[in-house]
């Protein structure tokens, strides 16, 4: 108990949000394994309160004296832990998985004591870390209590690697957990104290929580509601670029994700570039994240392909992208088709599937382009004039090449269909003169952004 109250005051008195919130961690220090046997050993349901208030309110070698109100929040805020911890070791004890129902049901009751503490108890924003504690291990402890009680179609494991659920259906803890994070938004967003000593300094830590939360649960649509309430407080909150920079990060990529889902891919792009550049050049795994967004953002924005040295830090990545980029250039489209299938179930695990399947426009119009460049050029009329390349080009010679591409006979009318819905997407420029059976390109970039 000693330990744990020495860095409650060694933190309270400091004012160090953060390490008043490893007070409350549910995992403890490398250097410090028995710390929690020790803590919940050291006293019992009799005398826990007595002891807890003696501790903050009334211990001598305490170099500060909190307001009875805020103590007893205090109080009450480290009987649950203490209590939770106990549920934790119960748990690690048994390996019985319903147990861990109880541990969920322990750390929630803790969780809405902290909230108590601050809408009752006066607890001061420098101490809203305490909050991010909260809601991270509500979370994960939502995501085990379901998959005990097996209500929850994933495993803890996939949880942590992917923020996605593709089969999720009953997820009953995580979905409490998401209304106790919800109550712990509205209570950073909804303090009117002055922005320097505001809760409102936390708020995007608990979005980005509540983010991670709907996008596990498949109710992305919820994330609309908390951007909306974002932009009714903009003109009474800090801006974005005032937060730590992991904040703006995840809320970034979120944001961007979110909008590539809407299929508002310009936008997704804007906010997945600035998290790309504001994210730390160590942080490996979150920069994959965010690639596995934004490079299929600038496939249909831009018609760029990813660059060897930009995949060569994330093998996963280069396996996901590389054969489409390669089959993308070259304008294989059979290619193209084996590596979607190939990668179909972790491109529909990430919800980039449609997405990347639309980069078969782009290995279109690389093949359609390669025809055209190998038409060469008309005859010269004026010995001195620049060379100008054939622009009529027989339907049947696309044809041709897109029945070798795609490995399968096409007729002539399917053909059409394809370059008029080619020169409908700006992909190409000109029209079909179908009486005579050819294709009129511009002589002025017949294949916009390509060079010719």
């Amino acid at each position: 108990m000693d330990v744990v109250f020495e860095d409650f005051r060694k933190a309270y008195g400091e004012g160090d949000g953060y390490g008043l919130s490893m007070t409350l961690c549910p995992i403890p220090p490398n250097d410090q394994p028995d710390r929690f046997p020790n803590f919940y050993r050291s006293t019992n349901f009799q005398h826990v309160q007595k002891d807890f208030k003696y501790r903050i309110l009334h211990d001598a070698a305490s170099p500060f004296k909190l307001p009875i109100e805020e103590g007893n929040g205090w109080v009450e805020v480290y009987f649950t832990y203490w209590k939770a911890i106990g549920e934790i070791l119960n748990a690690e004890a048994s390996n019985e998985k319903a147990s861990w129902v109880k541990v969920y049901e322990a750390w929630k009751d803790m969780t809405n004591a902290l909230l108590r503490g601050y809408t009752n108890c006066g607890f001061e924003a420098w101490t809203v870390p305490c909050l991010y504690m909260a809601g991270k291990y509500l979370r994960v402890f939502a995501i085990k209590a379901d998959d005990a009680a097996g209500t929850s179609t994933a495993s803890v494991k996939t949880f942590q690697e992917d923020d996605f659920n593709p089969e999720g259906e009953k997820n009953e803890k995580l979905e409490d957990a998401a209304r106790i994070l919800n109550k712990i938004f509205t209570t950073c967003l909804s303090d009117r104290a002055p922005l320097e000593e505001s809760r409102k300094w936390g708020i995007y830590n608990i979005i980005n929580l509540l983010f991670k939360t709907y996008f596990r649960l498949n109710s992305i649509s919820l994330s609309k509601n908390i951007l909306n309430a974002i932009q009714a407080y903009r003109g009474d909150m800090p801006t974005l670029d005032a937060f730590p920079k992991s904040h703006q990060v995840t809320f970034k990529y979120y944001v961007g994700v979110i909008n590539f889902l809407e299929e508002r891919y310009e936008d997704a792009e804007k906010h997945l570039t600035e998290a790309w550049l504001l994210c730390h050049k160590d942080s490996i795994k979150n920069k994959e994240l965010i690639l596995t967004y934004l490079i299929p953002c600038h496939l249909l924005t831009t018609h760029t392909l990813p660059s060897l040295a930009l995949l060569e830090p994330y093998p996963r990545l280069q396996k996901l992208f590389l054969p489409l980029s390669r089959c993308i250039k070259k304008g294989d489209l059979s290619g193209f088709d084996a590596a979607l299938v190939a990668g179909e179930n972790e491109f529909t695990k990430r919800r980039i599937y449609l997405t990347l399947e639309r980069g078969r426009d782009i290995a279109l119009r690389n093949l359609l382009r390669k025809v055209f460049i190998a038409g060469g050029f008309e005859e010269a009329k004026d010995p001195s004039a620049a060379p100008v390349r054939r622009t009529r080009i027989p339907v049947a010679e696309f044809g041709a090449a897109i029945s070798l591409g795609s490995q399968e006979v096409m007729e002539m009318d399917e053909v059409e269909c394809l370059i008029a819905n080619m020169i409908y997407k700006n992909l190409m420029k000109g029209y079909i003169a179908r009486e005579r059976g050819i294709v009129v390109l511009s002589k002025g970039g017949a294949f916009p952004g390509t060079g010719v």
